[in-house]
C-alpha cells in the first residue's frame, strides 16, 4: 500500500526527474571518457593495430557502471521517497483523526529528530495551543451563557409578575429600577468585553505620554477609601512620591482600581489593603497586598482569563472581567504581571519597563 503511494507519488515523479538529469551528465561524462580513450590509444599505437577487443571491454565496463549507478539511483530514490511519503501519510492519517473524533490525536514523532520530527513537534504545538484556545471558548461561552441567563430571566420574572398584576405606580416604579439595573450590568458586561478587545489589538497606543504612577495610585486609594471605610479596612499607600512612566492614563487607573477593589472587596473585613509604588531599574512596580485568603497557586495561571471565578457557582456579584481588563492594560505597556503569596492574602504586582521619554515632564 505504502509502495504504491510511493510509485504514485509527486516527489517520486521529481526524484525520477533529478536522477535523468543525474544520468544525462555521466552519460556525457562516460562517452567523453570512452572516446577520449580510444583516441589516446589510436595516438599511442596507431590504427593498424586491433582493438576490438580492448573496445569491447570498455563498452562492457562502461554499461556495467551505467547499470549500477541507475539501479543504486533508482533504489536511492524509492527509500527516500517512501520515508517522505510515510511521513507525510502519518500526518494525513493525523488530520483525518482529528476531523473525525477531536484535536486530542497528535502525530507521533520517531525520536530523529530531524527535520520530519521538527515539524511534527511544531505541528503538535500548534494543536495544543488550538485545543486550549477551544476549550477557553467553550469556557467563556458557558459563563456567558450562565451570566446572562440570571439577571434575564429576573427581569422575565419581574414583567410577567407585573402582567398578571394590577397596575401600582410605586411597584411598576420598582420594578423598572429593578430591571433597569439589570440591563446596565448586562450591558455593562459586553462593554467590558468590547474595551478588553479593544486593549488587546493596541487600538488605545495613540493616547500613551509621560505619567507619573505614584499620583495615579494616590487618585485610586482616594476614591476608594470611603468603600473601604464601609467594611472597615484600612487602605494606605507606600513606595516613592514620584514613579515617571509612560502610557495611558484612564486605562493605568482603571487597571489599579480593578486590583484595590478586588483587594478591599476579598480581603478581610478589619483587615488592611497597601498600595506601594517605587522606581525599580529604570521602571516602575507597583504592588497591591490584601490579607484575605488569597488564591491557591494551581488557580494564579486561570484568574486573568475571561470570566473567570474561583467561585464556580457564580452567583456573588461579578463576571470575572476586571482581572482581564488588568491583565491586557499590563500586555499594551509591555508591563509583567505576577501574583504572589502574601501571608495571609495576595500581592499582585505590575512591573513596567523604563518610560520611553525619560526627559519628558509628568502630567
Amino acid at each position: 500500500m505504502l509502495l504504491a503511494k510511493t510509485l504514485r507519488s509527486s516527489t517520486f515523479r521529481l526524484a525520477l526527474i533529478a536522477i535523468a538529469a543525474f544520468g544525462l551528465i555521466v552519460a556525457a561524462i562516460m562517452a567523453y571518457v570512452y572516446f577520449g580513450t580510444l583516441a589516446y590509444v589510436e595516438s599511442r599505437l596507431g590504427t593498424a593495430g586491433d582493438h576490438d577487443g580492448f573496445t569491447g571491454t570498455i563498452e562492457l565496463a562502461m554499461v556495467a557502471v551505467a547499470v549500477l549507478l541507475l539501479v543504486l539511483a533508482g533504489l536511492a530514490a524509492v527509500l527516500v521517497t517512501r520515508r517522505t511519503v510515510g511521513r507525510i501519510e502519518e500526518i494525513n492519517a493525523t488530520s483525518r483523526a482529528i476531523m473525525l473524533s477531536g484535536l486530542d490525536r497528535r502525530i507521533p514523532l520517531r525520536g530523529s529528530h530531524d527535520e520530519w520530527d521538527r515539524v511534527a513537534e511544531n505541528l503538535n504545538q500548534m494543536l495544543d495551543r488550538i485545543e486550549t484556545l477551544m476549550g477557553e471558548v467553550k469556557q467563556v461561552s458557558d459563563n456567558v451563557a450562565h451570566d446572562l441567563r440570571t439577571p434575564l430571566t429576573r427581569m422575565r420574572g419581574r414583567l410577567e409578575k407585573a402582567y398578571h398584576t394590577p397596575r401600582n405606580s410605586e411597584a411598576d416604579a420598582a420594578l423598572i429600577g429593578d430591571t433597569i439595573a439589570d440591563l446596565d450590568a448586562v450591558l455593562g458586561m459586553f462593554a467590558s468585553i468590547t474595551r478588553i478587545s479593544e486593549i488587546e489589538t493596541r487600538a488605545r497606543r495613540s493616547a500613551f505620554r509621560a505619567l507619573d504612577l505614584a499620583e495615579i495610585a494616590g487618585e485610586v486609594v482616594e476614591l476608594y477609601d470611603a468603600a473601604a471605610e464601609q467594611v472597615s479596612t484600612r487602605l494606605s499607600l507606600g513606595g516613592d512620591r514620584e514613579v515617571a512612566i509612560t502610557g495611558d492614563r484612564d486605562l493605568l487607573f482603571d487597571a489599579v482600581a480593578n486590583l484595590v477593589d478586588n483587594a478591599i472587596k476579598h480581603g478581610c473585613k478589619g483587615g488592611q489593603v497597601t498600595v506601594t509604588c517605587r522606581g525599580a531599574g529604570g521602571g516602575a512596580v507597583i504592588a497591591i497586598a490584601d490579607d484575605g485568603p488569597g488564591i491557591p497557586a494551581d488557580q494564579r495561571d486561570h484568574v486573568f482569563k475571561r470570566f473567570y471565578r474561583l467561585e464556580q457557582s457564580r452567583y456573588t456579584p461579578g463576571n470575572g472581567l476586571g482581572l482581564s481588563l488588568v491583565a491586557a492594560v499590563a500586555r499594551l505597556h509591555g508591563a509583567e504581571i505576577a501574583l504572589h503569596d502574601n501571608a495571609p492574602g495576595l500581592t499582585v504586582q505590575l512591573r513596567f519597563p523604563p518610560p520611553a521619554q525619560p526627559g519628558t515632564q509628568l502630567a
